[in-house]
């Protein structure tokens, strides 16, 4: 009964704090450059960007402060520790926040890229109309392309229109 009073040694070989401070050194540094990416996101007016960077650029410094970063050698519950949690949490609402008010805007990115696409297509036969009337008003000069043509011949009418009236 001698050997079961004191618990037995651990094996492994405990780490050493200068890999301990190195790992949450460039853990603290990666945030810190993420938290500075972010702040520029921000200053350019695109939040919801600023804030999702600034949600992941969070995780390290949370990782390292729940001890993620030593778990491997000695896992132990620490106020330092459960404030890990917290900034994880806190990141993880950032995400919850920045997925709900994109779904309150309408849609994905590449939904409103393509809205946007669709309006700068829309806008942009419009604004060169001027220069290919020759100055004369609209409402004198005829329609120049047929209403009622496939959606594939539509694309050269307006340059079978243009060909025409130079002579062409």
């Amino acid at each position: 009964m001698e050997g079961t009073k004191y618990p037995l040694p651990d094996p492994r070989p405990p780490p050493s704090l200068e890999d301990r401070m190195i790992a949450e050194t460039v853990c603290s540094a990666v945030s810190a450059a993420g938290l500075g990416i972010a702040a520029v996101t921000a200053y350019r007016r695109r939040f919801l960007a600023a804030v999702r960077i600034a949600a992941y650029s969070l995780i390290p410094v949370g990782l390292v402060m729940t001890g993620i970063v030593d778990w491997v050698s000695d896992t132990a519950f620490s106020p330092t520790a459960w404030a890990g949690f917290g900034v994880l949490g806190a990141a993880w609402l950032l995400f919850v926040i920045t997925r709900a008010v994109e779904r309150r805007r309408g849609g994905t990115r590449k939904e409103r890229r393509a809205a946007r696409a669709a309006a700068r297509d829309a806008v942009a036969p419009a604004a060169s109309a001027p220069s290919l009337g020759g100055g004369a008003p609209a409402a004198s000069r005829p329609a120049a392309r047929p209403a009622a043509k496939p959606r594939g011949e539509d694309d050269f009418s307006d340059i079978e229109a243009i060909l025409k009236k130079h002579g062409i």
